[in-house]
């Protein structure tokens, strides 16, 4: 087991077995939040097993999953918005470390790989993966529904 695993392994256990936890029950502006957390901390997980492995078709699942994890919130936010809004959720701290989390195993993982058409797919998944998760958390808190004109 190298460095690269045991840091996959640490953040499945503290991050995404917590978030599991939050999905599994609790109220739904927590269950919301959960899900947002989860894929926001699955994607670096998947990162680090690409590199502790090997095995560069992890990052293309990560790539998916930052494509595909914020679009599944926001369209939770949506469905669910008249429940959200007599109680948003509101998680500053978690968001902003899973955001952190994705940012500093993006750029572990880009200075290991070096420069290359791999270093480039890295970056967008940085992007995506932060971005993503910044803008779904803030939808989830109805801080998308003032330009809605409803």
């Amino acid at each position: 087991m190298n460095g690269w695993i045991l840091a996959a392994v640490l953040v499945l256990v503290t991050g995404v077995g917590a978030t599991l936890w939050g999905v599994a029950g609790g109220p739904l502006r927590r269950r919301a939040t959960a899900q947002n957390l989860c894929t926001a901390l699955a994607c670096p997980v998947l990162l680090l097993l690409a590199q502790g492995y090997g095995r560069p078709a992890y990052v293309d699942l990560a790539l998916v999953l930052a494509v595909l994890g914020p679009v599944g919130t926001l369209v939770f936010a949506r469905l669910l918005a008249d429940e959200l809004a007599d109680d948003p959720p509101h998680a500053r701290g978690p968001t902003w470390t899973a955001a952190a989390l994705g940012a500093a195993v993006v750029g572990a993982v880009a200075v290991a790989t070096g420069p290359g058409r791999a270093l480039v797919k890295l970056l967008v998944i940085g992007v995506l993966l932060v971005g993503g998760n910044l803008i779904a958390s803030r939808a989830l808190a109805g801080g998308m529904q003032e330009g809605r004109g409803d």
